[in-house]
């Protein structure tokens, strides 16, 4: 049967109510939280598209096995049931526990950074670009021109770009660039998948020029999935299988298993240096906790440990990534540009395209995450000059390369029929773009500042 509904793989055993709310008690809501989502409280909220990190629900093995949490100092059954799960997927000798992936960030980043240093990626997130400049290095984003336009379709637009990054080697100095990271998938790119060939010519280059080369693997199943589908030579084997050789092209990662560990807390840094790894225990022993909890405890190992094997069965992924396309098909029908293809973890609206009339500097991305929210309770983030714009000498706004605004599917949370009422919310914000206005910052911190800056409407 050629199935057309897209049918959850799981059925509900615990609900969490939603409390539902009137457009005029989110106008308020809006106005004390300085229209910024993040600033919400969670029950003022009626779908929740911020993140998909740490917003999973859980399966009832992943509960099953918390009860038998082994929640030992040093030593535990939990640690070595995760650190057998984390070998087997990445190959990789040394594992380092984290309470989240900033932290498996920091601790490897601020090793490896420091000023005069520079790291390649193909597009460096929020949290990995301030760990890096917070060391005194630069974070240099090195995506394929394709990446760069919303419109444009190519299989692969989380593929980095091969000649420029050999330029930015020759540029800099081998000696002086720290890591070259690769996002899979591109979070910052609108959730676009790496292929294998483009992870195989930057392995050579990392090689060639003895660079560490660095794995973000909080998406790595997912991104599997369109290795799979997507990539000539892939298509008889298994997620689990086609992970395993990514992960064997690089040196290490660092994971948020908050995404594909189908968790809500938790995180790791995997690495085949010895020397690196000592290092890093030493800092994992000083800020997280000892070498075999890391900040986590042991029933989180145990649901980490499940979830890692859970995330690359069949029916999950193509309902995970089937899910998410619903929702930027039905979008497109009435005519709101998204980021093509439709990525993995997320829909990325092009906020830019959809509100031509208002400029980058009036914060576009900015305007439809209070629209969406005002409207239908719907919070999602921006992704464009809030999050990454700069400033230069003189304080003017250097622009983000695109506008885009993340709508991130928690995994295994939201049914259909919620999906269906985001939907019906972009009905009507497509109905109003005309008269949505831009807004302007009026508070803002020196790093990330999207989470907590405030902002005002433009009159």
């Amino acid at each position: 049967m050629h199935q057309h509904i897209i049918i959850e793989p799981f059925k509900i055993k615990t609900v969490e109510p939603i409390t539902m709310s009137t457009e005029k008690q989110r106008l308020e809501w809006l106005r004390k939280a300085h229209y910024n989502p993040f600033l919400l409280t969670s029950d003022q909220v009626i779908i929740d598209l911020l993140t998909d990190s740490g917003t999973s629900a859980m399966s009832t093995a992943q509960w099953s096995a918390m009860m038998s949490g082994d929640e030992s100092y040093a030593g535990a059954r939990s640690w070595k049931k995760l650190e057998h799960v984390i070998h087997d997927l990445t190959g990789y000798p040394h594992i380092l526990p984290t309470h989240q992936g900033r932290a498996a960030e920091r601790i490897l980043y601020s090793l490896l950074g420091g000023k005069g240093k520079v790291f390649i990626s193909n597009t460096h997130f929020d949290t990995t670009r301030a760990n890096i400049e917070f060391s005194g290095a630069k974070a240099i984003d090195c995506p394929i021109e394709q990446a760069l336009h919303p419109s444009v379709r190519h299989p692969f637009k989380g593929n980095m770009d091969i000649s420029r990054l050999e330029k930015l080697i020759r540029e800099h100095g081998a000696k002086n660039v720290g890591a070259v990271i690769m996002t899979v998938t591109n979070n910052t790119g609108g959730g676009q998948p790496v292929s294998m060939e483009n992870m195989k010519a930057v392995s050579a280059l990392c090689k060639e020029n003895k660079i560490l080369f660095v794995i973000d693997a909080c998406r790595i199943a997912e991104n599997a999935y369109f290795v799979n589908h997507r990539e000539t030579g892939f298509e008889g084997k298994s997620y689990k299988e086609i992970a395993q050789e990514m992960f064997s092209l690089a040196d290490g990662c660092v994971m948020s298993a908050k995404k594909d560990g189908l968790v809500n807390i938790g995180g790791f840094l995997a690495l085949r240096d010895n020397e690196l790894s000592d290092a890093c225990t030493n800092l994992l022993i000083i800020t997280e906790g000892f070498t075999t909890y890391g900040g986590l405890a042991g029933r989180d190992m145990e649901a980490i440990a499940v979830g890692l094997e859970e995330v690359f069965d069949r029916d999950y992924l193509r309902y995970r990534i089937r899910s998410t396309e619903y929702l930027g098909e039905k979008i497109q029908e009435y005519g709101i540009p998204i980021m093509l293809p439709i990525g993995g973890h997320a829909v990325y609206v092009d906020a830019k395209g959809l509100y031509k009339h208002i400029p980058v500097e009036q914060y576009p991305g900015q305007a439809l995450v209070c629209a969406l929210y005002r409207i239908g309770g719907v919070r999602c983030v921006e992704v464009g000059s809030v999050m990454f714009g700069t400033y230069d000498e003189r304080g003017t706004l250097i622009p983000a390369p695109m506008e885009l605004v993340r709508l991130a599917i928690p995994r295994r949370v939201y049914t259909q029929s919620h999906v269906d009422y985001v939907v019906e919310v972009f009905q009507e914000i497509a109905a109003h773009a005309r008269e949505t206005k831009g807004m302007r910052i009026t508070h803002e911190p020196k790093f990330l500042r999207h989470f907590t800056a405030h902002f005002e409407p433009v009159p």
